[in-house]
């Protein structure tokens, strides 16, 4: 898949095919992607919680919220959860900043799960001291976010829009728009910025 296809693919999903399991190995795999992607001075601080298993992955789902724009739509149903999660950690004896790291970390991944036909979504909005506690985990490690994945029940399509839409949302068909800002609202000439 060519560089473009595979970044206008790789979009936020948020309803998964639940028979469709991801493996463990697969989730090292994306995370061996973030692991070789660029770090801030090379520090290398993140660290990742991996879970393809049911009874972890039903730990950490009731933690996270899903798609605050949609209002009429709380979360995944039972059929449509994901399958895995990478939770994305911060080792603070390594650094004291990590979301340089993270976003590029995290864009890795999912540029990686839509190589291999699965889809995921990074979920910032979170309840970060019930998943701390969910799976016990030591204040070393600040949580940056959780990236949910499995292959896509849902179709996500780009629309280009102009600077007063920014919100997605879901049509009738129940296909999620995400609009964009056109490329020439987001270069500046000269002039436009002095």
């Amino acid at each position: 898949m060519e560089i473009n296809e595979l970044v206008r693919k790789t979009r936020s999903y948020r309803r998964f095919d639940c028979t469709h399991r991801v493996t463990l190995s697969t989730l090292e795999e994306l995370v061996d992607l973030a692991r070789l992607s660029p770090s801030a001075a090379n520090k290398q601080p993140l660290k990742y919680i991996l879970s393809s298993s049911e009874p972890t992955n039903q730990e950490i789902f009731p933690t996270l919220a899903w798609a605050g724009y949609i209002e009429e739509w709380e979360e995944p149903g039972p059929d449509e959860r994901p399958t895995a999660y990478v939770v994305v950690l911060g080792d603070k004896k390594i650094a004291d900043s990590f979301e340089y790291d993270a976003g590029i970390a995290a864009q890795s991944i999912l540029l990686g799960a839509t190589e291999r036909g699965l889809g995921g979504c990074i979920i910032g909005a979170l309840d970060k001291a019930e998943l701390r506690s969910r799976l016990q985990l030591n204040d070393r490690y600040d949580i940056q976010f959780v990236i949910a994945l499995g292959k896509p029940a849902e179709e996500v399509v780009i629309d280009e829009e102009g600077d007063e839409k920014v919100k997605y949302y879901r049509d009738q068909n129940e296909v999620h728009h995400v609009p964009k800002r056109p490329l020439s609202e987001i270069i500046l000439n000269p002039g436009d910025y002095q």
